[in-house]
């Protein structure tokens, strides 16, 4: 079982191209598992996570409503905004600057296998995360990602969640808002729930901006803790 994770922050990065090198990463993968088994060799798969913020843009999962999406493609053009169908779970969903958006590629036969044990365990990385910021964040029951003062008029999400496995392989993720635009969000039926707002750190901290960096390292550090995983720096060239 290799648990050494290869981490790259991508830094700003169109959505379409880093889909693609993700898919790139994680056909790698498959390609060795299947390798292994035709040949019953016992080569060590890889891991990877890659942060990156993306520009504007809207993604409605598999299984999506494009109806949740409340504008046209004239609209999505004035705001500067594009938009992609894809092969993750979930609904709708936006990314955009002022995001940290991460995408653990996963053999999980590296770690367990378990997808929804997997899901938690990128919540409780969020959940304690946003802990260190004064933040009591939490689970909403049958909504994947993380919320703020769930069971009360006032609840609102804070980082949405939305993965695809194979082979237990892993790609896609989580966007986490920190100094987000949330006005955005209002082209939407966020991962089409309604009535319940967004919201981003900066917003809940009182503050203009939160360094970017820091909570991506805090993301880091937690998700090495929860996974048992070896982070290894790679510079980007992807």
């Amino acid at each position: 079982m290799n648990k050494k994770v290869v981490l790259q922050d991508l830094g700003h990065k169109d959505y379409k191209e880093t889909w693609d090198y993700q898919e790139a990463l994680f056909k790698e993968i498959i390609d060795l598992k299947v390798k292994n088994r035709r040949e019953n060799t016992q080569l060590p798969t890889p891991n990877h996570f890659l942060f990156v913020e993306h520009p504007h843009v809207y993604t409605l999962g598999k299984s999506g409503d494009i109806g949740n999406l409340l504008v046209d493609e004239n609209i999505l053009q004035e705001k500067g905004a594009t938009f992609y169908k894809i092969n993750r779970g979930g609904d709708i969903t936006y990314h955009g600057p002022g995001q940290v958006v991460g995408y653990p590629i996963l053999d999980l036969d590296n770690f367990f296998t378990d997808i929804h044990k997997y899901l938690r365990f990128l919540e409780e990385m969020v959940i304690l995360t946003l802990d260190e910021y004064g933040l009591e964040a939490e689970r909403s029951k049958g909504e994947t990602g993380v919320w703020l003062d769930v069971g009360t008029p006032f609840a609102r999400k804070i980082c949405a969640m939305g993965v695809r496995a194979s082979r237990w392989v892993t790609m896609h993720g989580f966007a986490l808002n920190v100094n987000a635009d949330l006005g955005y969000f209002d082209l939407m039926i966020p991962c089409g729930i309604k009535d319940k707002a967004v919201t981003s750190l900066n917003v809940e901290l009182g503050k203009k901006e939160v360094d970017m960096d820091e909570v991506k390292q805090k993301l880091q550090h937690h998700f090495q803790q929860l996974f048992e995983a070896e982070m290894m720096l790679q510079n980007s060239d992807a």
